[in-house]
């Protein structure tokens, strides 16, 4: 049976877990995640089995995954999202060579669905925050630990403090180990983002609306009681892959996104 055709294979790999999904030039389809570890080069090659025009587009922060993704594309396109990748933002940074392409995908994405001013904030193994001021310019952000790393720290460098499944908490006051630690993360981490933000907005002088947009694994979880928070776009990232893949292919960036 003949696959229906797509223009883009839009690969986001992150420490933790790769985001993959299928595009056309309008709109993505559905994601899928695998473990980072474990992806490998007949994975992606089974994805991409009868879909030989498909051009690959691929944001990467773990270089030694990179190879597996170059053989199991063969003669396909790949666009790989670097500082010296065609985007819609200029990029006011003093070392562009040292912005994760995630980042840079969560910018070109946040400026055209969201305009500018904006901040993106990712949820991922870490928690980034991402900055690009009025008139598309990528200026910068800041780097957090993660919530699961977080938590796992304190799993792995204590005797007695459990692995906890990461949730909406009852109350402040934990009655038990597990809910004092939930507490402790999820309200502790909120006021991380919410202090982070504050700085941000006060240091920098905005002219406008600034638009926050939450994405990553942990967006909806601890961004659904931040009211600086705006939206919460799950495939944020994915988004901005697709329109990387459109700026840097022959016929243009579409208009009707």
């Amino acid at each position: 049976m003949k696959k229906p055709a797509t223009d883009f294979l839009l690969i986001d790999v992150s420490n933790s877990f790769t985001k993959l999904a299928f595009a056309s030039r309008s709109r993505i389809g559905r994601a899928s995640r695998i473990a980072t570890p474990i992806l490998t080069a007949e994975r992606i090659a089974r994805i991409l089995r009868g879909r030989d025009s498909v051009t690959v587009v691929v944001s990467s922060v773990v270089p030694k995954k990179n190879r597996a993704i170059k053989r199991a594309a063969g003669d396909r396109k790949v666009i790989w999202l670097t500082s010296q990748t065609r985007l819609n933002v200029r990029i006011d940074y003093p070392n562009p060579k040292t912005i994760g392409a995630d980042r840079l995908a969560n910018a070109v994405a946040v400026a055209k669905l969201y305009g500018t001013p904006a901040i993106v904030i990712d949820f991922g193994t870490a928690v980034t925050f991402d900055i690009v001021a009025a008139g598309n310019a990528y200026i910068g952000g800041v780097i957090a630990p993660g919530l699961e790393a977080m938590t796992n720290f304190l799993y792995d460098r204590t005797a007695l403090l459990p692995r906890i499944s990461l949730r909406e908490p009852r109350s402040a006051i934990g009655k038990s180990t597990n809910q004092a630690m939930l507490a402790g993360a999820i309200f502790g981490y909120r006021g991380l983002v919410r202090e982070i933000l504050q700085r941000i907005t006060t240091e920098k002088s905005w002219k406008g609306r600034v638009r926050v947009v939450a994405t990553g694994g942990y967006a909806k979880l601890i961004a659904c009681k931040l009211p600086e928070v705006d939206t919460v776009h799950e495939n944020l990232t994915l988004e901005g892959l697709r329109l990387v893949g459109c700026m840097n292919s022959s016929r243009g960036t579409p208009t009707n996104i």
